[in-house]
């Protein structure tokens, strides 16, 4: 049949919830100081699970998301803290690969908090420098526009491992990013560098449409899709906090696998899950996966 290569689950939420503590605007990376070697066993969690790659909780780590806190002095020291444990975590599960997580620059979701592109660029590319010296994979996720995508691609190409481009699209339409622009404008710009292109933390039901929009490109596609009721106007406030969001009630494993098999049907050799996703979920997509011939890469 195909080879599908396995992503986890939700870091940042799943850090959270097995923490057991008040969110901060500091979301998993709070957790990950706080707790030494959790996040190492979540990751070995969803290599269990059938994850072939270990995504670093390095999404938030941006100057602007610690400055705030007081601790942009220790933005070297995070990531490379978040290297270790998923290294860690590959040791003792006797393999897989690792991608590094680049998040969106300013917030989540909010198109508008992009800086001016050679800016973006200069702010991609330091954490992208960083990672690339570990990692076998540059993830830029949850791209919310056209131009967060094409200063991705600028960021990573010329760094020497494949760059991943992930963007969320809207909920209702998933022909569309976050920021209204089509999601079939991004071919040109993922044709300049990228070497997969990835839909993600986006409801599920969305994902189909983004998926048909990028078609027509000559690399791998995939999604891991979210498990948030909605994206709430609390949560695209300054400095929210992940208690702004609720988690579905319908998208256990199963359900959740229902989709992601979908997916797959459509073409997508990339699949995972994204935020309120667990091992759980991981698991399942496995066995059905292993059950319908694919093979796990």
């Amino acid at each position: 049949m195909t080879d599908i290569t396995l992503l986890g689950g939700g870091i940042g939420q799943e850090l959270i919830h097995r923490a057991g503590d008040k969110p901060t605007p500091l979301w998993s990376t709070q957790v990950m100081i706080d707790r030494p070697g959790l996040l190492a066993v979540l990751h070995g969690d969803y290599f269990a699970a059938g994850a072939t790659v270990a995504t670093t909780n390095t999404y938030p780590t941006h100057r602007d998301r610690l400055q705030p806190a007081g601790i942009e002095h220790r933005f070297a020291e995070l990531l490379d803290i978040a290297l270790r444990e998923a290294e860690t975590a590959r040791e003792a599960a006797g393999g897989g690969r690792i991608a590094g997580s680049i998040g969106p620059l300013g917030a989540s979701y909010r198109a508008d908090l992009l800086p001016e592109h050679t800016r973006a660029v200069t702010l991609f590319r330091e954490v992208a420098g960083v990672l690339a010296s570990r990692a076998d994979i540059l993830a830029f996720e949850t791209q919310p526009s056209l131009a967060s995508a094409r200063a991705a691609v600028e960021a990573g190409r010329d760094l020497g491992k494949p760059v991943w481009i992930a963007v969320t699209v809207d909920d209702e339409d998933g022909s569309r990013l976050r920021s209204g622009e089509l999601v079939r404008d991004l071919q040109p710009i993922l044709r300049d560098g990228a070497a997969a292109a990835l839909v993600n933390c986006s409801a599920p039901e969305a994902v189909p449409a983004a998926l048909d929009a990028l078609s027509g490109l000559d690399m791998p596609r995939g999604a891991y899709a979210n498990a948030f009721t909605q994206i709430t106007k609390d949560f695209l406030k300054a400095n929210p906090t992940v208690d702004a969001l609720s988690a579905r009630r319908d998208l256990g494993p199963e359900a959740y696998a229902d989709h992601a098999m979908g997916w797959v049907d459509q073409g997508a050799t990339i699949i995972g899950g994204c935020c309120e996703t667990g091992p759980a979920h991981i698991a399942e997509i496995a066995r059905r996966l292993r059950a319908d011939g694919h093979t796990i890469i």
